[in-house]
């Protein structure tokens, strides 16, 4: 079979296959797999046995398993993962397919159109929580696997399938996970279909990731609370120091102002406000923060946001002085800066800054390193076979979330090449309401992993 003769039969074959994907996708929608311990573990592990049921199912594999690897420094174990094998034959390549199965809480069921654990196709989309972010990347590797076999009756390279389960919740067990699979894990190639691309028409290869700072700050300022008439404006309540403090974080435009935090220096594509607006829904009356280029700020740029507070509720308000305040603050770390030398300049900022002789207490402190792709074979295949698959040329992105697995991968198996592709396009609202799945990108995506695939085994 020429090469054009195998691209032609494996876009026929994906185009066949697509009503089949879409169903095993719907039924695993279906499954509510929060991996956040205040939610029903056991639909986590219903959801990886399920998926552990459809590479079983495909007749490749050596091996299919459910497994869950020790939390280190705890008693626990982390959320169950599937992996599957296929040893490769001597002389030929492997590759790792990465995906994740648990999801995020739905949050408020009144914001979604349709139910959220119920797949819902509308105008091309398929809704539910999970379609895209990431159980779409699972069926797109179980699909890619699927018809490479059926058209060439043997894959021609050594595949393992990941399919974590605690993505979602930090990836708890992730790097004890590779240490107890290393070398089930070993690659040539690792193909992690957990981004985004640059449109619902163009790919994209993620080479950009920031990195993550998260913890708990409080605030304390007095031995107990006050009566705020007897004693207010002269004597400092936690919540005035705290206002103060935050607002050293950030310059008057909404740039980051903190001393010890880097910017990685790198071009962007052409993006402009309108763009901005329509994506994020931003209203008229608000304006974009920062300054530079805007994708420069999103890609390549630090970034902070306070994300929870623990405080008096409006409901129980009283004319109180209150001794203390605990905010969540949760920071993006630019590619290329070690993200916990990025906590170490936000805590020696923040004492530095504390008014009113404040006393400070950081905790459940959380780092995640980011993300450089290093640029070689395994990424421009990548582009190739994208290209092909698509029918357009794929867009080299940055990523402005943090998928510090990622990082764990490049660190643990230095050797193999790291390719981060895409399911989802902009509109697909992960973790928001009314997340979807656009189903033409969902083909184009598979198409192209077919490809590579086919790609590498004849390399």
């Amino acid at each position: 079979m020429t090469e054009a003769e195998l691209s032609q039969a494996l876009r026929a074959a994906v185009s066949e296959a697509m009503p089949q994907a879409i169903a095993q996708l719907t039924d695993l929608v279906a499954i509510p797999s929060v991996s956040w311990p205040a939610f029903d573990q056991s639909q986590v592990r219903r959801s990886a046995e399920a998926i552990a049921a459809l590479a079983s199912g495909l007749g490749v594999f050596d091996e299919v398993g459910v497994h869950a690897a020790a939390v280190p420094g705890t008693d626990e174990h982390g959320q169950p993962a599937v992996l599957a094998t296929k040893a490769s034959a001597p002389g030929r390549k492997g590759v790792v397919l990465y995906a994740h199965h648990d999801v995020q809480p739905a949050g408020d069921p009144e914001l979604w159109i349709s139910p959220p654990f119920e797949a819902t196709e509308r105008a091309g989309r398929l809704y539910g929580r999970g379609a895209g972010d990431d159980k779409a990347g699972v069926i797109a590797h179980l699909t890619a696997v699927r018809v490479l076999k059926d058209v060439l009756g043997d894959l021609g390279v050594g595949v393992t399938l990941f399919v974590e389960g605690e993505e979602e919740y930090g990836s708890r067990s992730f790097g004890q996970f590779l240490s107890d699979h290393r070398d089930a894990l070993d690659a040539d190639l690792i193909v992690v279909a957990d981004s985004g691309n640059w449109d619902s028409h163009t790919p994209g290869v993620t080479v950009t990731l920031r990195g993550a700072v998260r913890f708990t700050l409080t605030v304390r300022t007095l031995a107990h609370a006050l009566h705020s008439g007897m004693f207010g404006g002269a004597v400092p309540d936690a919540m005035l120091a705290t206002i103060k403090l935050l607002a050293t974080l950030w310059d008057d435009d909404g740039s980051v102002a903190v001393p010890g935090l880097t910017s990685h220096d790198a071009p962007t594509p052409d993006y402009d406000e309108a763009r901005l607006r329509e994506e994020t829904d931003l209203p008229g009356r608000s304006r974009p923060i920062g300054r530079g280029e805007l994708l420069a700020r999103i890609w390549n740029q630090p970034s902070i946001t306070i994300t929870g507070i623990d405080y008096a509720s409006v409901d129980a308000a009283s004319n109180t002085l209150h001794p203390q305040v605990s905010v969540v603050v949760s920071a993006r770390v630019a590619p290329g800066q070690d993200a916990h030398e990025a906590y170490q300049a936000l805590r020696a900022h923040l004492e530095a800054q504390a008014p009113f002789g404040a006393e400070l207490e950081f905790s459940d402190v959380d780092c995640g390193e980011g993300f450089l792709a290093t640029d070689g074979w395994g990424i421009e295949l990548g582009r190739q076979a994208l290209a092909e698959g698509y029918g357009v040329e794929p867009v080299d992105l940055g990523v402005g979330g943090s998928i510090p697995f990622i990082a764990d991968l490049a660190r643990e198996f230095p050797d193999a090449a790291v390719l981060v592709t895409a399911v989802l396009d902009p509109q697909g609202s992960p973790h928001s309401p009314n997340e979807s799945l656009h189903l033409e990108t969902f083909e184009h995506a598979i198409l192209s992993e077919a490809l590579l695939l086919a790609k590498l085994a004849g390399s």
